[in-house]
């Protein structure tokens, strides 16, 4: 896999853009970035690139996606009311079903199950920023996980020697903050928030997100540019649990073995909707019995990072 920048094409006498994002190429009339910046290609997700384009026009009026009666509201997320529609009751996508993800006030996507056109349209607070932010930030797990069969994971992952190691931890826990320091040494980004996973040959997979990283959380930003980003999908190497510790303690790295290594994951699990439980669950069970997963408890304290960073590197290079 090499790496690839947004590059211009022509599709009949109209300018596009390709972008590989989550290992799913996408096609756009315009950069999703406005600039040029890393991302990578992939072949592991089947299907055909996804088109992005505005909901079309006809006769100089805007074409109603018509009513969708099967309404979820999601949890709020960026100060913003997040909502699902479809037809029926919701559910893994099936084909020709329509969906529409709905982000108030800003902007709404729309899809039928099994195909490759991706429509958005802008409400009265939305422009292209926000537009761009949502659809890689937000819409596209989603609906990767309901029409690929992706698993997501709330974590921040980085390569050690090419080998991806992925930090948990609750909210505010540092793992952004750790992986920016990562970044910072040369270490490549898979990604910052949201890691996208496949089992692919008995392996669990992880796949490189968007080439951006945030080490603040300022809302409806994707954040800095990042230049050493993953160049391709590689199986997981290890988990670290990041524990806060006292300022003066030693960096302890303990393995979570049997039941604790589910209990450890299931609340960084991406996606909660009923329907998905069984998959969930199985796919919780299966990633803990194939994953190395261990506990960072580490000094809180900023000026201790480099002890940090450096029995990381020393403990994921160690593992077999």
């Amino acid at each position: 896999m090499k790496p690839l920048r947004w590059c211009p094409r022509f599709h009949g006498a109209k300018q596009v853009t390709e972008t590989c994002l989550y290992g799913v190429k996408i096609i756009s009339a315009f950069p999703l970035f406005g600039r040029r910046v890393h991302s990578t290609e992939s072949t592991l997700s089947e299907g055909a690139p996804s088109q992005l384009r505005e909901r079309r026009h006809v006769d100089g009026d805007v074409q109603q996606w018509g009513v969708l009666p099967m309404v979820q509201p999601l949890e709020a997320s960026h100060g913003r009311d997040l909502y699902l529609h479809s037809d029926r009751e919701l559910a893994l996508s099936s084909k020709e079903r329509p969906w529409r993800f709905q982000v108030a006030e800003v902007v709404s996507f729309a899809w039928v199950g099994g195909g490759s056109v991706i429509e958005y349209e802008l409400h009265e607070s939305g422009n292209r920023d926000l537009l761009a932010f949502w659809f890689v930030h937000i819409f596209l797990p989603l609906f990767l996980t309901l029409e690929r069969g992706y698993d997501f994971i709330h974590a921040a992952a980085v390569e050690v020697d090419n080998q991806p190691i992925l930090f948990l931890a609750e909210s505010t826990g540092g793992k952004s903050t750790l992986g920016d320091f990562f970044l910072q040494r040369g270490h490549p980004m898979l990604s910052d928030d949201k890691v996208a996973t496949l089992l692919v040959e008995g392996r669990f997979t992880a796949i490189p997100s968007h080439p951006h990283h945030r080490p603040w959380r300022e809302a409806e930003v994707l954040g800095n540019p990042v230049t050493a980003f993953a160049t391709k999908a590689r199986p997981i190497h290890a988990f670290y649990i990041l524990e806060k510790g006292r300022p003066d303690e030693e960096v302890e790295i303990s393995e979570v073995t049997g039941f604790r290594k589910f209990e450890s994951l299931m609340p960084n699990y991406l996606f909660d909707f009923g329907f998905l439980q069984q998959q969930r669950m199985c796919w919780l069970a299966e990633l803990a019995d194939r994953s190395r997963v261990f506990t960072v408890r580490r000094p809180w304290d900023l000026n201790r990072m480099q002890d940090v960073y450096e029995s990381i590197c020393s403990h994921s290079r160690a593992l077999v």
